[in-house]
């Protein structure tokens, strides 16, 4: 029993009382804002954000972060899109979309564990990087003559009555978890991130660790504009432009440190389900996107101070008050 308040006392029972007090608000909003398909519809239209914040998850912790997942997503999308153009396979097409990813992640990795250098100033470069070969790719023209399998994939790909997309996010989720809870892996990105200093010492090969998780993030990404291409049906220079602000919006959110060191895979998970109700709900009440961008912004700030304030401060009584 004490353990399940002190759960509720803590940033994720926040986060918990939060979705709750916004799905009944929606909800009073509209009568079906909480059948089946529409919470289906929820997770469909931001599954690529989604999917990606879960590696993103695993960077912060570990005191970096990664600003080019969203022109990484838009250029694996886009060279999906040219190559299929250019009569390739689709199947040898996406292989090759996910080296792309791969290799996107270890460029970052070896800037950033290799060099030294801040992963804000190298994420930044590649986010620009990554997007002018996007739209040199693709120019200023969309692309939607893909396979017939793979717009299938995204449009009409369901397991049982589970999109492909969420059945994956599903499966990733869960292996996350494993490592970052249950394993070595996820007890060094702890310790890396709390204290670089300490891990060195310790052993902790580092420069090493890093690279595995901007691979990684590398790798996700790539996949998950892959996810965005099927789904639309059609890829443009500027697929996924600004997905990073919903995707570090959604980590930060969930109680994990900027600084690292600290925040869970639950928390992100909780995150999501409140940016997405949050955003479903202001489309509910014909709140316009560009709105919508700017609460998901001060979200963000929020996201940064609010843990950090400790509330038991506040409602704690100065020990020269006797009123």
């Amino acid at each position: 029993m004490k353990a399940a308040l002190n759960r509720l006392q803590s940033w994720e029972g926040f986060l918990l009382c939060a979705l709750i007090l916004i799905i009944l608000m929606n909800a009073n909003l509209s009568p079906q804002f909480l059948s089946f398909s529409n919470q289906i519809n929820l997770f469909q239209l931001s599954i690529e954000k989604i999917i990606v914040a879960l590696v993103m998850t695993f960077i912060i912790i570990n005191a970096e972060i990664d600003l080019s997942v969203g022109s990484m997503m838009g250029l694996s999308a886009c060279a999906f899109g040219w190559m299929v153009q250019g009569g390739a396979p689709g199947g040898l097409a996406i292989v090759i979309c996910l080296a792309i990813g791969i290799a996107g992640g270890a460029l970052n990795g070896w800037f950033i564990a290799k060099v030294g250098l801040p992963s804000l100033v190298v994420t930044l470069a590649t986010l620009i990087g990554f997007r002018g070969l996007a739209r040199v790719l693709v120019e200023d023209r969309g692309i939607n003559d893909f396979p017939e399998w793979f717009d299938a994939l995204g449009q009409q790909g369901f397991i049982g009555s589970i999109p492909f997309a969420l059945f994956a996010f599903v499966i990733l989720f869960v292996a996350l978890y494993i490592v970052l809870q249950r394993s070595g892996f996820g007890r060094k990105t702890y310790v890396i991130g709390t204290n670089r200093a300490v891990a060195d010492y310790a052993g902790i090969n580092t420069g090493r660790h890093k690279m595995i998780l901007f691979m990684a993030s590398g790798l996700v990404s790539a996949f998950a504009g892959l996810l965005y291409a099927a789904r639309v049906g059609a890829v443009r220079g500027d697929v996924a432009l600004g997905f990073e602000l919903d995707i570090i919006t959604i980590v930060l959110l969930g109680g994990v440190s900027i600084f690292g060191g600290r925040g869970t895979l639950v928390g992100t998970l909780l995150a999501v389900l409140i940016v997405l109700n949050l955003r479903n709900g202001m489309a509910l009440v014909n709140i316009t996107g560009h709105i919508q961008t700017g609460v998901i912004g001060l979200l963000l700030i929020g996201s940064v101070i609010a843990p950090r304030i400790d509330l038991t401060r506040l409602w704690r009584r100065p020990s020269g008050d006797t009123s």
